[in-house]
């Protein structure tokens, strides 16, 4: 983590009340030098290809996690020690994606300059272009690792390139690209792939494969951005997604490929996308509310073992 450069944050960054904070531990303004961690809600489903409604995720994860314990058993991390923030949700322009990127991007780049970490909840995985962006443009030797049930690699879709189903591919271009748990791709994409020679780690090689936490780790660079897309599990224990795919990944599973990959690479930021509410079942909810409370756990575990 850059040391931070000014302890005020900069417009148009702007605090979220406690009621719609991650854990309901925000921080006053006064007290944001004691920020290491600034949780981003972008409510944006401009581009999704079939079950609207994961502009109503960042909500339902931040509702979640205020019934989380604040302790982490795994890593003895405290998150009320951790000094996280969270904003006001990224206004939303539904009539131009383009200009969501965009937005996204800005905020991403003023979090970065004054030395916290992103975590963007969401949404539409389009959005994840904007802070690969933000990431790009500060760091070097950087890769994206992105958890995905979907390769999002196709050139155009539905006329234009800013759309869900064509992120990663516009992604590459900023950072090495290692897609992980992918079970669905068009021929297309397949070949682009192929010709890029991206390390895809498929769901259906993974389940054979018991060292395969280690195998991604291997092609990662020292920088890493996480994106997860929700969908990237199955969907007996992830239901709450636009487009679930079956035979996806596990809990644990998952959770050791992102604590092997803190504890070896500087992660840089991150995001937990696609989440898309279930009138009646908040188990999801709590789910993703969760993988973001251990992510961020892992992530700041040496800082927080070294300080204690």
């Amino acid at each position: 983590m850059s040391e931070k450069k000014d302890h005020v944050l900069p417009s148009p960054l702007t605090l979220a009340g406690v009621s719609a904070s991650f854990c309901g531990r925000d921080l006053a303004a006064s007290d944001l030098k004691s920020t290491q961690v600034l949780i981003i809600p972008a409510p944006y489903d401009g581009t999704t290809t079939y079950l609207s409604g994961t502009r109503h995720g960042p909500a339902a994860i931040l509702r979640a996690s205020q019934q989380l314990e604040l302790f982490d058993e795994e890593t003895g991390l405290d998150i009320s020690k951790l000094g996280v923030a969270t904003l006001e949700e990224v206004e939303v322009d539904a009539s131009n994606p383009r200009a969501m990127v965009a937005a996204v991007r800005s905020l991403g780049e003023k979090i970065l300059d004054v030395g916290c970490f992103p975590l963007m909840l969401g949404g539409e995985h389009l959005l994840s272009l904007g802070m690969i962006e933000a990431v790009a443009n500060r760091v070097d030797d950087f890769s994206i690792l992105q958890l995905d049930a979907h390769a999002d690699l196709r050139k155009t879709y539905q006329g234009t390139e800013y759309s869900n189903a064509c992120v990663m591919r516009l992604a590459n271009r900023f950072g090495a690209l290692v897609p992980v748990g992918i079970r669905s791709l068009s021929s297309e994409e397949h070949r682009w792939a192929r010709d890029q020679q991206l390390p895809i780690f498929y769901a259906a090689d993974i389940h054979r494969s018991p060292d395969w936490q280690e195998e991604v780790a291997a092609q990662l660079r020292s920088q890493v951005y996480i994106s997860i897309d929700l969908d990237v599990f199955d969907p007996a224990i992830m239901p709450a997604v636009g487009t679930p795919e079956p035979g996806g990944l596990q809990w644990y599973e998952v959770l050791e490929l992102l604590r092997l990959v803190s504890r070896t690479r500087n992660v840089v930021g991150a995001d937990i996308m696609e989440l898309c509410p279930q009138p009646g079942n908040i188990a999801p909810d709590f789910f993703a509310a969760k993988l973001a409370f251990k992510l961020l756990s892992y992530r700041f575990e040496r800082e927080y073992i070294n300080r204690a």
